[in-house]
C-alpha cells in the first residue's frame, strides 16, 4: 500500500473542491512585470483561498503548484518557482497549524531539492493530526505519472507474493494512489480561460463536475469561490445513472 504523506487507508467525507491555478504568467505580463511576479500574487491568493475553505463548508481543497511537465520552462522561472515554494512553507506553516490545517504534498519528490523536500517533510508532520481543513499541494505532479508509479508498485507486490492479481480493483488502485485516504474531489475550478486538465487528477476526476473561468488566478478570490460552489450545488450529479 502505497503510505506516502501519511495519508490514512480509510476513505472520509466531505465537500472536496481541486484548483488547477493558471493564469499568474498572464496576470503578470498585463501589469508589465515579470512572471515571477505574477507567481508571487498567486501564492497570496492561494493562501486566501485555503483561508476560506472553512466558512464556504470545504473540507478537503487541491492546488495544482507545479505538474510534471512545467519542468519544460525557463531555467530562471523554474529556480524562482522553487524558491517562491519554500519561502511560501516557512512563512506559513504555523498558521497553518494554528489554523487546523493538515497539509499533504502530492507528486514526484525525487527531483526537488532536498531543501523543500525537508520544509515539505516537516509541514506534513507538524499539521498530520488536523483536521478542520485537509490542504493538498500537487508538487512535481502529473496524473498519468501517478497512474505508472501506482501500477509499478503493485507489479512489485504482485511479484513478491503481497497481492493477487485477481483481487486488483478500484479501492486497490486507490489506495495505491498518492491521494490514498482522500475523498475523490467533487469539483475542480480552472481559472483563466483554459478548458483543459492538464495531467490533473486523471483517476480521481472521473466523475468530478468541472468549472472553467476567465478570471486569473490572482484575481480569484473568495467571491469567485463562492460562485463557482453556488454553480455546483445546482448541478445534478447522477455518476452515469438516471
Amino acid at each position: 500500500m502505497n503510505d506516502q504523506s501519511g495519508i490514512d487507508s480509510e476513505k472520509p467525507n466531505g465537500l472536496h473542491v481541486a484548483f488547477i491555478m493558471d493564469g499568474n504568467g498572464r496576470w503578470a505580463k498585463a501589469r508589465r512585470r515579470p512572471r515571477p511576479f505574477g507567481h508571487q500574487a498567486g501564492a497570496k491568493r492561494t493562501r486566501e483561498v485555503v483561508e476560506a475553505c472553512p466558512d464556504l463548508g470545504v473540507k478537503y481543497v487541491t492546488l495544482y503548484a507545479f505538474s510534471t511537465e512545467n519542468w519544460k520552462r525557463s531555467r530562471a522561472e523554474i529556480t524562482a518557482l522553487m524558491a517562491l515554494f519554500r519561502y511560501t512553507i516557512r512563512k506559513t506553516a504555523r498558521d497553518l497549524h494554528a489554523e487546523g490545517a493538515r497539509v499533504r504534498f502530492i507528486g514526484d519528490r525525487a527531483p526537488l531539492d532536498k531543501k523543500l523536500i525537508k520544509l515539505m517533510n516537516e509541514l506534513e508532520e507538524l499539521t498530520r493530526d488536523n483536521d478542520r481543513v485537509h490542504v493538498t499541494v500537487a508538487l512535481n505532479y502529473g496524473g498519468r505519472d501517478e497512474i505508472l508509479r501506482a501500477t509499478r508498485k503493485m507489479a512489485e507486490a504482485v511479484k513478491a507474493g503481497e497481492l493477487e492479481p485477481a483481487e486488483i480493483s478500484e479501492d486497490t488502485m486507490h489506495d495505491y494512489l498518492d491521494t490514498a485516504g482522500l475523498p475523490d474531489p467533487d469539483l475542480v475550478v480552472r481559472t483563466s480561460g483554459e478548458s483543459r486538465t492538464s495531467n490533473f487528477l486523471t483517476w480521481q476526476t472521473a466523475y468530478a463536475e468541472f468549472e472553467f473561468t476567465d478570471t486569473l488566478w490572482p484575481d480569484f478570490g473568495k467571491e469567485q469561490f463562492a460562485e463557482a460552489l453556488d454553480k455546483f450545488g445546482l448541478r445534478e450529479r447522477r455518476y452515469g445513472g438516471v
